[in-house]
């Protein structure tokens, strides 16, 4: 594929129409790779990393859900309608997002992991991080009670995220070349 040339543009040439089978057909190549989509318009910057969706969606994901779940919790003291919202959101909370942070600082790249892979270490994970929050929580002053395992939960969610988009970024400053 030429530089300057979209996706589209080269799916339109290479097949004459542009529709879900030839999209597929194109992604099954990049996946296998025999072929190379660059970015032209890719972010120079951290901030416009952090800014492009298409790079840091799940970034963004885990703190509104991370948020979302806080508020849910809080609301649920108040709201009766909200406890089963707050159990769905809880269960997330505690079985998967801790995991999935730590398998995304851990293996950046997208071809380390299937899809099937990062769901089952992030499911593992959590189960084996979060007992261990636990533990550390027994020796502290506020001990394992809603409010402390929320807020170390919390806590550990956004500093491992922050660790792992920023070494997603460190990669693609790395993996790609420049097109400017």
């Amino acid at each position: 594929m030429s530089r300057g040339l979209s996706l589209e543009e080269y799916v339109l040439r290479r097949f004459g129409r542009v529709g879900f089978k030839e999209l597929k057909t194109v992604y099954d190549e990049v996946r296998s790779g025999r072929i190379v989509l660059i970015d032209n318009l890719r972010p120079n910057d951290f901030l416009q990393y952090l800014v492009r969706l298409d790079y840091s969606l799940w970034f963004w994901v885990v703190i509104t859900l991370t948020l979302t779940t806080l508020v849910t919790i809080l609301l649920s003291n108040y709201l009766g309608f909200m406890t089963y919202l707050r159990y769905v959101l809880g269960s997330v909370f505690v079985l998967f997002i801790p995991g999935y942070v730590t398998v995304e600082a851990l293996y950046p790249k997208d071809s380390d992991l299937s899809p099937l892979e990062r769901l089952a270490l992030s499911i593992g994970l959590s189960l084996a991080l979060v007992p261990l929050i636990g533990l550390v929580l027994n020796y502290t002053p506020w001990g394992i009670r809603l409010e402390p395992v929320i807020t170390s939960l919390t806590i550990y969610d956004l500093i491992v995220s922050s660790v792992a988009v920023y070494r997603k970024y460190l990669i693609l400053g790395n993996s790609l070349p420049r097109t400017s």
